[in-house]
């Protein structure tokens, strides 16, 4: 039987993590530098580009 070739899963930084951890529990309120962080990171690693 053949490997899969899926491509590999994309994760976030750790700080990235960290960060949405803090300003989702409301112990942080993110920057907008920050919440430009977030946001780029998410879509990074989003696998269907654009709309659905």
């Amino acid at each position: 039987m053949g490997r899969s070739t899926k491509p590999p899963l994309k994760k976030s930084s750790n700080k990235m993590s960290s960060l949405a951890s803090d300003v989702l529990a409301g112990r942080k309120k993110p920057t907008a530098a920050e919440a430009k962080k977030l946001a780029a990171s998410v879509l990074s690693q989003d696998e269907h580009k654009g709309r659905r």
